[in-house]
């Protein structure tokens, strides 16, 4: 790495870090946590991969709310780019594996992952690490480079997507985990737990040329939607997304999110996001879209919301 993109790192690295849990509270100030059910949100922040997610689990009530013993389960972190951990191209391979063993210590009877990436699909599955982190935590790696895979589904809610191919292993599946890295993309603006559905699909070029924000709302109107979403923001690509060109683009954040509420997800992601860099949820408009598809909600003040320090 060069120096001026070291300092730059640091520089950006520095002052995401200076936010701390106070920065996470205010951005996502909300509603006290009932004691007697489990939090619409939680936000973890301050720790490694597999100890937030095993904060968040508990806090939601424990893996085996989510999957249950012998189901076939599908984990849908994001791998488009040949990237390694550190560039925040990809889902943390850390948090990956994490996952993979929580869901088969649930007794799963298998836990596949894959994407339909944009760079090749053996680099992207290796360079970012998540091929070799699954399989040595027990899982199955399925390639999304093929039509062959994919099957064509009906998505009757959409307003301008109307029908899609799906990958098969998670049409096949009996529950999946929607698990994205938080970054900046050039096109949607924001790419979280919405936005990841874009892997699951083989045409990509239809949501880019018939309106990429409603595309992204109406995919998520499929009527298998994922249990959980967990946001990956330990690194977050804050500009020059969904690639990015330097280290300098990263901030090491150490935060995951995790709800079953897709928009009010992405919305808290969003939130934190605007900590490191700016960027109004009018420029993410498949977030109200999504809402006005009645994905979920943008309104956080309606949520109970755990913040949890590590």
């Amino acid at each position: 790495m060069k120096r001026r993109d070291f300092l730059k790192t640091s520089a950006v690295a520095g002052a995401a870090l200076s936010l701390n849990f106070d920065g996470l509270q205010a951005a996502l100030s909300s509603n006290t946590v009932a004691v007697e059910k489990a939090p619409d949100l939680v936000a973890v922040m301050g720790g490694e991969p597999a100890a937030m997610l095993d904060k968040a689990l508990e806090a939601l009530g424990g893996i085996g709310k989510f999957v249950k013993k012998g189901q076939k389960v599908v984990i849908k972190p994001n791998i488009g780019w040949d990237r390694a951990p550190e560039m925040a191209g990809n889902t943390n391979p850390e948090l990956v594996a994490a996952l993979v063993k929580q869901c088969l210590g649930a007794e799963a009877q298998k836990v596949t992952v894959f994407d339909h990436t944009c760079d090749n699909w053996q680099k992207c599955y290796e360079t970012s690490g998540i091929s070799d982190a699954v399989k040595k935590a027990g899982g199955i790696m399925m390639p999304g480079n093929d039509e062959k895979y994919y099957k064509e589904v009906a998505i009757p809610g959409g307003i301008t997507l109307k029908n899609a191919k799906i990958h098969e292993s998670l049409i096949d599946a009996d529950v999946w985990i929607n698990v994205p890295v938080l970054k900046n993309h050039g096109g949607a603006k924001l790419t979280c737990a919405m936005k990841n559905y874009m892997g699951i699909v083989w045409d990509r070029r239809y949501f880019h040329s018939n309106d990429l924000q409603q595309c992204i709302a109406d995919i998520c109107t499929w009527n298998k939607k994922p249990v959980l979403n967990i946001v990956d923001a330990y690194r977050i690509m804050h500009k020059n997304g969904p690639q990015g060109k330097s280290l300098s683009d990263v901030a090491q954040l150490k935060t995951l999110i995790a709800s079953t509420n897709i928009v009010a997800t992405d919305t808290a992601a969003l939130r934190f996001f605007n900590q490191v860099e700016k960027l109004d949820i009018s420029a993410v408009g498949h977030i109200g879209k999504g809402e006005a598809l009645k994905l979920g909600t943008s309104n956080l003040d309606k949520l109970t919301i755990k913040r949890i320090k590590i």
